[in-house]
Order: C-alpha cells, then structure tokens, then sequence
C-alpha cells in the first residue's frame, strides 16, 4: 500500500462504468487517478465483484481492475502494469 502513495494523484471527475458482464453495468465517477490505481465514487459497493472491466467514458478506456479497497461510496482499484492512457 505504501508503493502507491509514491505516485502523483490527479484530481479528476470523469464518467465511468463498472461492468461486470455482458448485461450488468453500474454507472460510476472517477474521482482521482494516478499511473498506479483510482478512487471510484459509486452508489454503493454492494453487488460489485473483486474484479471487473472499468469503463471511462469520453476517454476510451476499458481495460480490467482488481479492487483494492471499498468502504461505503467508494472502491480503490489498481492498475496491474501502466495506468489507463488518459492524457493527464
């Protein structure tokens, strides 16, 4: 956990969303992002799996993401190698 405070985070507030599969998909906001993980503001984490494909919208990113924290509005996820290529 400590590695990733070494990267710099950018505040953002970007259209996103959680798909699970297929058919089920929950709308999300990223709220920041760093090369190495993102905060998600979610309506609640419940029904949200481990691991699932985030989708940001306007950025064309869509790429798989282990969660690495949740609490009651929002989940941490991690990027496995090199963050999303989103131009910041």
């Amino acid at each position: 956990m400590e590695e990733q405070q070494n990267f710099q985070r950018h505040h953002v507030l970007k259209d996103a969303m959680i798909s699970i599969n297929s058919i089920v998909s929950i709308d999300c906001t990223v709220q920041n992002l760093s090369s190495a993980a993102a905060c998600l503001d979610v309506a609640g984490p419940f029904g949200i799996p481990e691991n699932f494909i985030l989708v940001i919208r306007n950025d064309d990113v869509r790429q798989p993401r282990p969660v690495a924290w949740r609490n009651e509005k929002l989940i941490g996820v991690a990027f496995k190698s090199s963050g999303p290529d989103i131009g910041f």
